[in-house]
């Protein structure tokens, strides 16, 4: 039986984007009462176009944005009731891997001293940080050699191995992967992906994986969330997805993934016009400007979140 280790409810979060001091407050809905689960030793990914909100959800699962509302409970804890002691406390928990490392390291510090960074401020004593950095790297494939190597001295793939190894040295239970690959070659991709696959099974770890390929998505997620314009449009698990996406954006992202068999007919589905602007979002469902299926059902009233063959959608095709 799983165990629910983190529950995300109505998740919201809000940007100003008042564009002079005369003009009246307005404001971007990044993400709009996004909900999901992730249990125990699982792999949950968050896919859509670029822009949709998913590494937006990913910062507030971690608070490094603060959510404009809603519920992201940790073994049963509201985090985002937590004074900034507490929060800091409880990152020991949760972390993330960017998508480009080098942004995220200080290009002036050694391998040894990026990742003493989180042993010193969670104060691991002293006496076992080299113990610890040690067999962390020889987890991430890297070795006590590169201990005093700075990150320009390393490949994408290496700096991305420090990454992981940096968000894994506190033995969290969960990482929050953003777009973890995308910036690699696509051997350099398959290693990485092995990699999180070997550290889940070995140090019992869950996933949030945050991407826009769902062709990477594939091959280690156990279940799958698509956004849209801030919002999840359907969640469910992986095999479910792929042979029977119901959502007609899920469709559409589905029949974009390059065909493995050159010799396979495969429909793609092309979305017309262009995605709209999060600041003036459409009415009704927020898709049915580009749904080949849309009514005047969809451009007045949006669908709801419901229960449909094993999975949630919200589209009114399915009401």
């Amino acid at each position: 039986m799983t165990t629910s280790l983190l529950q995300v409810r109505d998740l919201e979060k809000r940007f100003r984007a008042q564009k002079s001091f005369f003009q009246a407050k307005q404001y971007v809905h990044a993400v709009n009462g996004v909900s999901l689960e992730l249990n125990d030793k699982e792999t949950i990914g968050i896919v859509g176009e670029s822009g949709c909100g998913k590494s937006t959800t990913g910062r507030c699962l971690l608070r490094l944005i603060e959510p404009t509302k809603g519920e992201i409970l940790f073994q049963g804890r509201d985090i985002t009731k937590l004074s900034k002691v507490e929060m800091n406390k409880l990152r020991k928990e949760i972390q993330m891997v960017f998508q480009d490392p080098m942004e995220s390291m200080n290009p002036k510090l050694t391998i040894r001293e990026i990742l003493s960074e989180p042993l010193i401020a969670h104060k691991i004593p002293k006496a076992q940080h080299v113990e610890l950095i040690v067999k962390t790297l020889d987890l991430v494939g890297l070795s006590e050699k590169h201990l005093f190597r700075y990150p320009h001295e390393f490949s994408g793939g290496q700096r991305q191995r420090i990454g992981i190894a940096r968000a894994i040295i506190l033995r969290p239970k969960i990482v929050v992967l953003d777009e973890p690959v995308s910036a690699l070659d696509v051997s350099v991709q398959s290693q990485i992906l092995n990699l999180l696959q070997d550290l889940q099974e070995e140090l019992g770890l869950s996933y949030i994986f945050i991407s826009h390929d769902l062709g990477v998505v594939q091959h280690i997620v156990h279940r799958i969330g698509v956004m849209y314009l801030g919002e999840m449009v359907e969640i469910g698990e992986k095999e479910k997805i792929f042979d029977k996406p119901l959502h007609p954006y899920t469709q559409a992202l589905i029949s974009a993934i390059p065909k493995s068999d050159p010799d396979e007919v495969k429909e793609r589905i092309i979305l017309t016009g262009e995605l709209p602007s999060p600041s003036n979002p459409p009415s009704g469902c927020k898709f049915h400007p580009r749904c080949m299926y849309a009514t005047d059902t969809c451009r007045s009233a949006k669908p709801e979140m419901r229960e449909v063959e094993g999975r949630k959608v919200a589209c009114h095709l399915y009401n």
